[in-house]
């Protein structure tokens, strides 16, 4: 009987466990679903890591299109001085940083926000997605994007194809932000506006007058009619410094510096050098640091600034670490602390070559491009800009390698155009000087550079000194300039069939000389 008893009350004692075991082990402290919910970190927390990938790391970034725009150049002889620097493709990431950790996360916050309703998250993700995605293809030219996440062989997307997607993700995008102006929930989420929904309409409002002067070329009608709408659109356009689209670096430091001070492979390029100290332009201060070895600037020893030629013949790093380095407040966290992808001269530079071209609503051609020089001077904090905007006699000057022999390195400069503007010159000639104006403005941000003097011809740049571009990745004659990159090996193994067809899209070669769909080589008027 005892015993009975005994294990009657071990089972009452048993059940009691049981039936309160959820309730008794879960932890008070932790995070519940229905609490990350309804303080949307559910989906907010994807943002920060995607908007942190878009500029890359050195090789997607300072070994491409910073040294193919020509903004700071390498004193490494990477792999014998066999490298992209000098148009040998050995690296080759930008594809999978974006794709791995802007479109995969992209994916899958919007399938999350969509099911939650929460709109404003769904097109704050697509518009991340364009701004990686139009600078992935001003890489390879056709890529994935309306078809992304589609099983099997995936197509890539024509260039054509791609624009349109563009403004039309663009149109829907601008609709719901511009409905939403009061919306809170990105107030925790978002480093670059604060949560401010207005100001990334204006953000996505400004992108589409960036592609549509993009493809002004190539499709003049569908840039003109883009273009205009941008303008004309209510939300507005990014036409103060206040309203920059900048990414956050989230504390980390500037990743150029990294290159630059700890490793010592990235300096001042010759061309900056070149244009900067001819121009008499007080920017290079906020952009570079003097030299300490005034024998290297004895032909402009009142300008003490050095780089280095792109595509240079190097022998040892050593040799020219004492050139220019970037500033030395790049490499404070505490000082600089995001890095901008859409600022306000890049605006008026745009709206100055609408002008050129016509297009309703783009203003005077001089006033844009006055207002986009000033607005870069304002941003770096340099002075003079009266005295700049007025100078029409200095030019860029000549390069001299003091390093290396003979006339190794050197080159003649070949920009003809001053500053001022000359409102009976040539739409040529002007959109040479806004082109020029713009692409200094572009420090920092060098992606827009390279396709600009892609699509242009300006500023008119130096050719690599060291040409090593040959039949592994194809050609490029001597004094022209590297036109793409080559589809990625990941895509030729993995989705043989859709780089087959990227590549009839492409309409040449899978080769760095073959020009993008908006390249057309053609005049610019």
């Amino acid at each position: 009987m005892k015993k009975l008893i005994y294990l009657i009350t071990m089972v009452i004692a048993f059940s009691a466990c049981t039936n309160d075991f959820e309730e008794t082990n879960t932890n008070p402290y932790q995070i519940s679903g229905e609490s990350l919910k309804q303080d949307f970190n559910h989906v907010g927390a994807f943002y920060s890591s995607m908007l942190s990938q878009i500029f890359g790391n050195q090789v997607d970034h300072n070994l491409t299109n910073v040294t193919f725009a020509q903004h700071l150049a390498t004193p490494t002889p990477f792999v014998g001085g066999v490298n992209n620097t000098t148009y040998y493709i050995r690296w080759n990431g930008y594809w999978a940083r974006e794709y791995n950790n802007v479109m995969a996360p992209a994916k899958q916050v919007i399938d999350i926000a969509a099911a939650d309703g929460y709109d404003v998250f769904v097109e704050w993700a697509n518009l991340i997605r364009i701004v990686s995605m139009s600078r992935v293809t001003t890489y390879y030219g056709p890529i994935l994007y309306t078809n992304y996440g589609s099983t099997g062989s995936a197509l890539y997307d024509s260039e054509e194809t791609l624009y349109n997607a563009f403004f039309s993700d663009l149109d829907r995008i601008i609709s719901v932000f511009s409905a939403n102006t009061d919306y809170v929930g990105l107030n925790n989420f978002d480093a670059s506006y604060g949560g401010d929904v207005s100001k990334w309409a204006r953000y996505a409002n400004s992108l589409r007058l960036q592609l549509a002067m993009r493809i002004s070329k190539v499709a003049p009608d569908l840039a003109k009619a883009q273009g205009e709408k941008a303008m004309a659109d209510p939300v507005g356009l990014i036409e103060t410094n206040a309203d920059n689209f900048n990414i956050s670096l989230y504390g980390q430091k500037f990743h150029p510096a990294q290159i630059c001070f700890e490793w010592g492979d990235t300096r001042m390029s010759a061309t900056m050098e070149s244009i900067l100290i001819g121009y008499k332009d007080n920017r290079i201060a906020p952009f570079f640091d003097p030299v300490s070895d005034m024998s290297l600037v004895t032909d402009h020893p009142d300008w003490p600034y050095k780089g280095i030629r792109n595509g240079a013949e190097l022998v040892a790093k050593d040799d020219r670490l004492s050139f220019s380095t970037i500033d030395l407040s790049f490499n404070d966290p505490a000082k600089v602390t995001k890095r901008k992808v859409m600022s306000a001269d890049e605006v008026f530079f745009i709206k100055a070559e609408a002008a050129l071209r016509g297009w309703a609503g783009a203003g005077d051609a001089q006033a844009n491009y006055e207002a986009g020089v000033r607005a870069s001077f304002e941003l770096w904090g340099a002075g003079g800009v009266d005295a700049y905007l007025a100078d029409n006699t200095s030019l860029p000057i000549d390069y001299n390698d003091p390093v290396a022999t003979g006339a190794v390195n050197d080159f003649v400069n070949q920009i003809t155009t001053t500053v001022a503007w000359d409102e009976a010159a040539s739409n040529e000639i002007k959109l040479e000087k806004i082109i020029t104006q713009k692409w200094i403005a572009a420090y920092t941000n060098e992606m827009e550079a390279w396709v600009d003097y892609r699509r242009t011809g300006y500023p008119k740049l130096p050719p690599v000194y060291q040409n090593s571009s040959n039949s592994d990745w194809g050609i490029i004659p001597d004094g022209e300039a590297i036109k793409r990159m080559p589809f990625v090996n990941s895509e030729r193994e993995g989705n043989a069939a859709g780089v087959a067809d990227a590549t009839a899209k492409l309409g040449g070669p899978d080769e760095i000389g073959t020009r993008l769909w908006w390249d057309t080589g053609g005049p610019n008027f």
